[in-house]
């Protein structure tokens, strides 16, 4: 516990120097990650969103301080806008959950804790009803994937498809009950969160499927898919947008 303490001071005070040293003339920034949130281990980086009265394009950049790798997420109060829309578009809100839930640093006390409230109710107003095309798109490439996964293929494509198969499922299962999904490893996170009994039964299923047992995995994707219509793939029809066109002679290169 001691230990955990001074990582989460020793980050701060590394945020600290990179916000008067390194992002000079931002208003205010966001610390999160593992460290801030006292889960961290000897790898772990320090996620930071800062924002600055106004910038003429929002970037990411990656860096180390003091012995931290840092994630930065530039943005001004416009770009962090579109941002926050896209991860609500997503129901997978990383950038918001860095805003609701970091600690903040800033000369602007009250712009700064009305941005995290605004996030923080965000997230607790919940995803979009899964509808339309998104929700279509969804069913179609579980069930694609389930149709792979159920030939009969040599154990690296197994488990590839395992691989594709694993965080789709989990999308379905945590936006189906309208609660918001993550990337990567917040995925199964946040299932665990959710349903621990549900995260066992998918991390078990994943677990075997990588190892050639499908069973288990299949059963557990038919289920979810059948709570949502069953398979679909007969009728799936997505339009390109109008301007995926270029002219033919266009050099690929």
């Amino acid at each position: 516990m001691q230990h955990q303490q001074q990582r989460i001071d020793a980050a701060l005070l590394a945020a600290r120097k990179c916000f008067t040293t390194r992002f000079i003339g931002a208003s205010h920034m966001f610390v999160a990650g593992s460290i801030m949130r006292g889960e961290g281990n000897e790898l772990s980086d320090i996620d930071m969103i800062v924002v600055y009265p106004t910038l003429p394009r929002a970037w990411r950049e990656s860096f180390v301080v003091d012995g931290f790798p840092v994630e930065a997420f530039v943005h001004d109060p416009e770009t962090l806008a579109y941002f926050i829309r896209g991860d609500v578009d997503s129901g997978a809100p990383v950038i918001v959950h860095m805003v609701a839930n970091g600690t903040i640093i800033t000369h602007e006390p009250q712009k700064a804790e009305e941005l995290q409230q605004r996030a923080r109710s965000i997230l607790a107003r919940g995803p979009n009803p899964l509808t339309g095309e998104r929700y279509d798109t969804m069913r179609y490439f579980l069930s694609d994937l389930v149709d792979d996964l159920r030939a009969e293929r040599p154990l690296d494509e197994i488990a590839a498809l395992s691989a594709l198969l694993y965080p789709r499922l989990i999308d379905l299962l945590l936006l189906g009950r309208n609660q918001w999904t993550g990337k990567g490893k917040w995925g199964p996170r946040l299932l665990r969160r959710f349903d621990p009994s549900l995260a066992d039964l998918a991390t078990k299923a994943f677990a075997e499927a990588v190892h050639g047992q499908t069973a288990a995995l299949l059963s557990l994707a038919e289920q979810v898919l059948n709570q949502h219509g069953g398979r679909y793939l007969d009728g799936y029809h997505v339009d390109a947008p109008l301007h995926a066109r270029i002219p033919a002679d266009t050099p690929a290169t």
